[in-house]
């Protein structure tokens, strides 16, 4: 079940997407096939690595993608094409291929997180909405492993649908945030989608509803037993909310029942929370848990680490759904080759700045581990090379070429995997959960110093002998450089 099934998102394009097919097919290159790598430059805010998300939204789009009579209705409307081009959107659907990260894989700069080959006016037409679905999920789901990792095997809770910016943003947001660790979500329709946990209890309208804060709290108490959860700082957390919290604790406990906890919502959660602890805990509800919310993200959760906080669970909202420190992962979609007449033709673009120069050719992505299983390095290579790993591999910088390291003990694995072939999906979307352990797996054989919150090792990723020799090929032939520059 999804959001998308309800809806044809083939016109979230940019026109000039459509400009350009109808440039395409007014000069007969329509059926000239073209290679586009989807990837982002850096990580920013302090990551040194970022977490695929929006696989599944892909095989979605592509599934669905077609131009509906009211579609066409409208972009005759613009007169900007002929019937003639009106008449190949009304026929046309994805026929080429995508590779792609599988969602929870650990990904870094200028590695393809998504590779597609098609005719140039479908592979031109998918651009705008495959970089709108990878970009926002794979920048909530950084932005949520990030958190989970601040509170070191704790319970986080996504908790942004109100502050989201929109529905999809929301849904997608908390089902990105779920990918990157958190245990639920606060967004019932996420939840229904998804197969998500749903979770939450009351607000503070509930207990100022009632005459008094423990007459709200037995209320809540009286409905919902067997898991009760007070927030205990409406007036006053440690005067009134946690004795009062404490009182209805005993009630159910005489009734059977255990209770949840309490939660937090404002205050100095490192003291309040202490204190709260204490009294908890001098009462006999040792195994009542404290939950916290309240603009949280993975550099408070972390401080309040550090303070010796009493505290089990995390709601975090704001900060995490709108990935506040780093509002836009930066994806773009480039063309790295042509296909003629069944000839690869290697495309690259250059720039003064030489974090835009791109890298040509079909390619792919390897992990390179240790005989532990550790990540080494990443190593985007041409598509076609070969590797052997019973012989020592030298890998280096891309631009530093003295950094180099020879590996002698070491496995390979590819990281692009087919999605669709010949317009046909062939790849299996795995449950939310599967995707969840996925990704812990792969944070797993990362080494602790790339995982820091702050100024973390920059992880390895090199080039290819063969990528390298290419691109210094097109750089020289380009810029009319001789063979040896």
């Amino acid at each position: 079940m999804s959001i998308m099934s309800s809806r044809n998102l083939t016109m979230m394009t940019d026109l000039y997407q459509l400009t350009m097919m109808y440039g395409y097919f007014k000069k007969g290159m329509a059926g000239n096939k073209a290679v586009f790598d989807l990837f982002f430059r850096d990580t920013k805010a302090n990551s040194s690595y970022a977490v695929m998300a929006g696989t599944e939204s892909i095989v979605e789009y592509i599934n669905d993608l077609h131009f509906s009579e009211e579609d066409v209705a409208y972009l005759r409307s613009l007169n900007l094409f002929d019937e003639s081009f009106l008449s190949t959107l009304r026929e046309l659907h994805f026929t080429g291929e995508i590779y792609a990260m599988e969602e929870g894989t650990l990904v870094y700069p200028y590695e393809p997180l998504v590779r597609v080959i098609a005719p140039i006016i479908e592979a031109q037409l998918v651009e705008t909405a495959l970089l709108n679905l990878v970009n926002h999920q794979t920048l909530i789901a950084t932005k949520a492993s990030r958190v989970c990792y601040a509170a070191k095997g704790d319970a986080v809770m996504e908790f942004g649908l109100r502050r989201a910016q929109g529905p999809d943003a929301g849904n997608y947001g908390a089902r990105a945030a779920v990918v990157g660790g958190c245990c639920g979500t606060s967004n019932v329709l996420t939840g229904q989608l998804f197969n998500i946990p749903v979770l939450g209890t009351h607000a503070h309208s509930w207990v100022m509803s009632f005459p008094t804060e423990l007459d709200a709290f037995r209320a809540y108490a009286e409905i919902f037993p067997g898991n009760c959860l007070l927030l205990v700082d409406t007036y006053d957390t440690l005067r009134s909310g946690v004795p009062n919290a404490i009182t209805v604790f005993n009630e159910l406990r005489s009734r059977g029942y255990e209770p949840a906890g309490i939660r937090l919502d404002s205050g100095d959660l490192a003291y309040l929370t202490k204190k709260a602890r204490k009294m908890l805990d001098e009462a006999g509800f040792e195994n009542a848990k404290i939950c916290v919310s309240g603009d949280l993200d993975e550099t408070l959760i972390n401080s309040l680490k550090m303070q010796g906080a009493c505290i089990n669970t995390w709601g975090v909202g704001t900060k995490l759904i709108t990935s506040n420190d780093k509002p836009a992962l930066g994806g773009v979609y480039k063309m790295s080759a042509e296909i003629i007449d069944g000839v690869v033709y290697p495309k690259i673009k250059l720039s003064e700045n030489s974090v835009k120069i791109t890298n040509p050719g079909i390619k792919t992505v390897y992990r390179l581990y240790d005989k532990d299983h550790m990540a080494i390095a990443d190593l985007i290579a041409l598509r076609d090379e070969k590797f052997d790993t019973t012989k020592p591999l030298t890998i280096y910088h891309p631009e530093q070429t003295y950094k180099r390291m020879t590996l002698t003990d070491y496995t390979m694995r590819e990281l692009l995997v087919p999605i669709f072939i010949d317009g046909k999906q062939v790849y299996n979307c795995p449950t939310i959960q599967q995707i969840q352990a996925y990704a812990k797996q792969e944070l797993d054989t990362l080494w602790e110093e790339s995982k820091r919150l702050l100024n973390p090792h920059v992880y390895k990723v090199d080039y290819s002998d063969g990528l390298y020799d290419l691109r210094q090929k097109l750089i020289r032939e380009h810029r009319k450089l001789p063979a040896n520059a």
